[in-house]
């Protein structure tokens, strides 16, 4: 007879052999065994308030932008509340019928819209699968926000979703968030005060008003300090701030300022790369009210800030606002409807200003905040241009590739601090100017930009594709063409050679560095990766502007000095020293507003141009895209409106083999068209819902060739 006893024990010390292999048994049996899929609840019982569940599935595919009605079983009755994710069984056909029921189908995620007693569908209901989780992440002031932002844009409800709402994590649904913090003290009106009309600002956001204002910031760092004066002010009247910024540097920035003003656990930071578990944590506190103050990049435009009294972006013109997945929405345009639907003041901010922001003061939608130009002089750096003509009499530049203006003042100014000198990044390709005046060659039918040809040399139009033969310019009459193509591709090594002693960094794809030291250093940079320098740049150098400035876009200009102004605002001010060298024709107008120090001014003249040739912001635009006969048939079979004018199609470009595929750009080996829809002012909602109908009805059918449908695309040429 044998006991526990005489049981041997294991060489190493751990439990007997048996006990052993017993549970090693079970563990594989629990791990063999099939985990519990969602129900079809075949003869369950319903709720006996409420059956039907409203659910938007994450199709987002327009034919089936709609909502679909499910039966709430008993068992979810408790948690089936309107804004959880649920699962339900799509696609099923209504043949696969048992007990009244329907069955059957894949299973697919959606959101739960609203619960009602009775369904409109006089069919067989399938009944909800499963409820996820039983967080409500889509509030009806959320639902709301995102339906308009489908419908402006002519898409889908999910793909907003998407954007909108980040995906699950459980460890953070589980995590208990604290009350909200006290309303802090209003703040003074700090350095606000240097702007006309900015005082007045800040108390009117801390009184609870809701003003709208395009603000014009001055140079050096203090922009973001302002913003957290601005969400400080709204936070002490009760209410709650939203801050969009184009990338992670800057929100850091903001971030920073916030803390610094605000203190810690007032305001939730939201961008991507946070990671999964930390961003959702973020925003469960915003949804939750934990805290009331968001900063963020692209996606945290819809961030659910409860009792939301302000929206700030910042740099409207960086295409980082402009999102790449359908449908395509812009920070700027979102924002604006949150401020129309909510009541709540809006805060666009810039050192420039994009022609949209110009829009926005002219109709008396917002107010203009700008400083005296008093200080504007004051804290603005000198700013010397070198034109093609001091460029042909420098022997120093042809052989440096560096006019000697601009070696002068990099000399000078390494012996304070560091210069910056920013390049064109690749890519930018001249567009066909005068050679005389350098004005932009334009189409005489539709304004669009003229283009030669590869495989002819003809000249056509870029927009509607009609050829023009003989060509001259509406300026100064001259009939010669020009598309400069400069060394884009400046390198630290060769800035080295010109200054062997001094220190290169570069600031670029590679690497983007934040901030640099005040110690005397040449820092290369791309556009909108200049680091800020430690007591500020003692000079910059821009060089190539024609490159920038000759690309194939109507923003090419205004683009451009927004550049130009982001890199100079980093500069010392004049007293101070600080001066920016731009290597450009003076005469251009992007090149004066610059030497002036005026993008007010100049978005005021683009916007007067625009609205003369019927260009965007003036008019409405949308650009369908798609194999030659996928776009015949799209356009053959849409209702557009009757004001409605078709520019083109002209061919979209293909991409370079072996390089990356920009977003939109047509597949490796096809060859697309492209046509551009223009609407005059207040037939933009006629247009999108024209484009979303068929759109919808052609995804119906099946079997077609798929086209692309963006509305106020960013780069029309």
């Amino acid at each position: 007879m044998s006991s526990e006893n005489d049981t041997p024990a294991q060489p190493d010390g751990g439990e007997p052999e048996q006990l052993a292999l017993i549970r090693e048994s079970v563990r594989k049996a629990k791990a063999k065994a099939p985990k519990a899929k969602p129900r079809t609840w075949r003869g369950a019982p319903l709720a006996k308030e409420l059956p039907v569940a409203r659910v938007l599935v994450d199709k987002g595919v327009l034919h089936l932008d709609r909502y679909f009605e499910y039966a709430v079983p008993e068992e979810l009755d408790a948690v089936a509340r309107p804004g959880v994710r649920v699962r339900v069984r799509f696609g099923a056909g209504s043949r696969n019928v048992r007990d009244g029921r329907r069955e059957g189908g894949g299973l697919i995620d959606g959101f739960l819209v609203e619960r009602v007693a009775e369904a409109e569908y006089q069919g067989p209901l399938a009944a909800l699968a499963q409820v996820v989780s039983p967080e409500p992440v889509l509030g009806p002031e959320l639902l709301g926000l995102t339906r308009a932002v489908a419908d402006r844009y002519a898409g889908s409800l999910a793909d907003v979703l998407q954007l909108a709402v980040p995906p699950r994590h459980a460890k953070a649904e589980a995590k208990e968030f604290p009350a909200p913090p006290v309303p802090p003290a209003p703040p003074g009106p700090g350095s606000w005060q240097r702007y006309e009309r900015g005082a007045d600002l800040v108390a009117s956001l801390a009184a609870g008003g809701a003003p709208r204002a395009v603000w014009t910031a001055l140079p050096g760092p203090e922009w973001a300090v302002e913003i957290a004066l601005a969400v400080q002010a709204t936070l002490a009247s009760g209410r709650g701030a939203l801050v969009v910024v184009p990338t992670v540097r800057l929100a850091a920035r903001v971030d920073a300022a916030l803390r610094e003003t605000l203190g810690e656990g007032q305001h939730a930071l939201l961008t991507a790369e946070a990671g999964q578990q930390r961003r959702y944590e973020e925003w469960l506190a915003v949804r939750r009210g934990a805290v009331r103050a968001v900063v963020g990049t692209r996606a945290a435009m819809f961030a659910p800030v409860r009792d939301l009294g302000l929206v700030v972006v910042w740099d409207d013109g960086d295409g980082h606002h402009s999102d790449d997945h359908a449908p395509f929405p812009h920070v700027r345009e979102v924002l604006e409807l949150r401020a129309t639907r909510d009541k709540c003041a809006f805060l666009l901010g810039s050192w420039g200003c994009t022609v949209e922001a110009a829009q926005l003061v002219r109709s008396g939608w917002a107010a203009a905040v700008a400083a005296p130009r008093e200080a504007v002089r004051r804290v603005a750096p000198r700013v010397r241009t070198v034109g093609d003509l001091d460029l042909a009499r420098d022997e120093a530049a042809r052989a440096a590739r560096l006019p000697s203006i601009a070696w002068d003042v990099a000399r000078d100014a390494l012996r304070t601090g560091p210069v910056l000198v920013q390049v064109p990044r690749r890519g930018y390709v001249p567009r066909l100017a005068c050679q005389r005046c350098r004005e932009p060659a334009r189409c005489r039918h539709c304004a669009g930009p003229l283009e030669a040809r590869e495989a002819t040399g003809v000249l056509a139009c870029g927009w509607c594709g009609r050829e023009e033969a003989n060509w001259q310019c509406g300026e100064c009459g001259g009939v010669r063409l020009r598309a400069q193509v400069v060394g884009a591709r400046r390198t630290a090594e060769e800035l080295g050679r010109a200054f062997p002693a001094v220190p290169v960094r570069t600031s670029g794809r590679e690497q983007v560095l934040d901030t640099v030291s005040g110690e005397p250093a040449l820092v290369v940079s791309t556009p909108g990766a200049e680091p800020v320098a430690e007591g500020g740049y003692a000079a910059a150098l821009l060089l190539d502007g024609w490159a920038m400035l000759g690309r194939p876009d109507l923003r090419a200009g205004e683009d451009a000095l927004r550049r130009w102004i982001g890199a100079a605002a980093l500069v010392r001010p004049q007293e101070a020293g600080g001066t920016v060298v731009i290597m450009a024709e003076p005469t251009l107008r992007p090149v004066q507003a610059l030497v002036r120090w005026d993008p007010v001014g100049h978005a005021v003249r683009e916007l007067a141009d625009r609205a003369e040739l019927g260009f965007p912001p003036v008019s409405r635009m949308a650009s369908v895209s798609g194999t030659v006969e996928a776009l015949a048939g799209f356009l053959g079979a849409v209702e557009l409106p009757a004001d409605a004018e078709v520019l083109g199609p002209v061919p979209v470009p293909a991409p370079a083999p072996g390089g990356a595929r920009r977003p939109g750009a047509p597949p490796v080996g096809e060859q697309w068209e492209r046509a551009l829809v223009r609407v005059p002012p207040g037939s933009g909602a006629a247009l999108a819902a024209a484009l979303k109908q068929a759109q919808a009805a052609r995804m119906a059918r099946g079997g077609v060739e798929p086209v692309r449908v963006r509305v106020d695309p960013p780069d029309i040429g």
